[in-house]
């Protein structure tokens, strides 16, 4: 059964049950992907919906991990690569790898330690963590269990002053990073979400109410703000506000959510110290362009002037090696560690880093770079014949 498992003769659909069945511990996970059928099985169907939804036909949520097969390696031979060197540096900061966990809010929907498992996975890693404005913990407890201030991710609420406030405890908490997600302020279309939350049982307005605002207030990072009427759209911002962000703190700003050249040069030309190229995961809008397709359009406007992050679709240690040569300082990941904090805690966090790592580590070696700077546009190439 086992050498049966393994075989490419198997569909995927078949690989992936087998594998949910036969993961007795992290351990047992072969690749992050292992860690899907297991937090599905873990979850009641609203939460696992609310995880892997995308937006309207979920194509852009597909594309973000399709695009990264049409990217092929250029593997170099005879480079003596028994040690490679993960080291990144981001800020001033040095980390011990390029791969980040990205802020995923709502987390004890997927664990009873919710944030705080992730916090302590990410501790024992040395793993750069940022913290999400919907955390279901607040942000001075996760920096407790991390044992350093995270970065802090931002949705600037439809009412300004609360944003203010947000951004002012971030900053008394010492996070060194202020993260504004701006590609949520029009809204989104999460039907996944919705048709998965029909097919749960459960009576949901016990725990979320019926209005938006009552999410809000059972939101630690909420405690004591007047939310009423407020969400976490705001169509009617421009880049103004970076400015008015800038101006309220001493934290660095990245700008996350850019997947266009134009955009790039206006979070360069308003001072934004960082961008991470982003969809949300394909949450945002159906735009049908990855986000690997979108990254050197973006790092060739910003010309390093500041560091260019991306995440969307990273699955294999191949697809960070890929991000990193078509120019990304460090590459987040999302839905594969929270599969693995829905099925096994902190110890499912711990392992989806581990093999992220080693398998990065590995393609490296095989690429003949012996440290991320080495990794760059003649690593890899697209199957139309560009050069990266």
């Amino acid at each position: 059964m086992q050498f049966l498992a393994g075989s490419p003769l198997l569909s995927p659909a078949a690989r992936t049950a087998w594998a949910a069945d036969d993961l007795a511990g992290p351990q047992d996970a072969l690749d992050v992907m292992d860690f899907e059928e297991a937090a599905r099985k873990a979850l009641p169907p609203a939460h696992f919906g609310y995880m892997a939804t995308g937006v309207d036909d979920d194509a852009t949520l597909k594309r973000n991990h399709e695009a990264y097969q049409h990217i092929q390696l250029r593997p170099r031979r005879l480079v003596d690569v028994r040690q490679t060197d993960m080291r990144t540096e981001l800020f001033a900061t040095a980390w011990d790898t390029p791969i980040f966990l990205c802020p995923c809010g709502s987390q004890r929907a997927f664990h009873s330690d919710g944030e705080l498992a992730t916090a302590r996975a990410a501790r024992a890693k040395r793993n750069l963590m940022a913290l999400s404005t919907v955390s279901t913990i607040a942000v001075e407890d996760v920096n407790r269990e991390y044992g350093a201030p995270v970065w802090f991710q931002l949705y600037a609420n439809s009412k300004w002053e609360i944003a203010e406030k947000l951004v002012e405890r971030a900053d008394a908490a010492g996070c060194p990073v202020l993260v504004w997600t701006v590609d949520l302020l029009a809204g989104s279309n999460r039907e996944t979400q919705t048709r998965m939350r029909r097919l749960d049982d459960r009576q949901c307005t016990t725990c979320h109410g019926q209005e938006s605002t009552s999410s809000l207030r059972r939101r630690p990072m909420f405690a004591g703000l007047d939310v009423t009427g407020a969400s976490n759209s705001n169509p009617g911002l421009t880049w103004d506000a970076v400015d008015r962000l800038k101006k309220l703190t001493r934290m660095k700003l990245v700008i996350k959510g850019i997947e266009t050249r134009e955009d790039a040069q206006l979070c360069c030309e308003r001072g934004a110290d960082g961008i991470i190229v982003s969809n949300h995961g394909g949450r945002a809008e159906e735009s049908g362009r990855a986000t690997i397709e979108c990254l050197p359009e973006v790092v060739e406007a910003v010309r390093g002037r500041i560091p260019v992050m991306v995440d969307g679709g990273i699955r294999r240690g191949t697809d960070v090696f890929k991000a990193l040569a078509l120019g990304a300082k460090a590459v987040g990941i999302g839905r594969p560690y929270l599969w693995g904090l829905a099925a096994f805690g902190q110890a499912g966090v711990e392992r989806v880093i581990d093999l992220l790592r080693a398998e990065l580590a590995l393609v490296m070696r095989q690429c003949g770079a012996r440290s991320i700077p080495e990794i760059g546009r003649s690593s890899v190439m697209w199957s139309d014949g560009r050069r990266g």
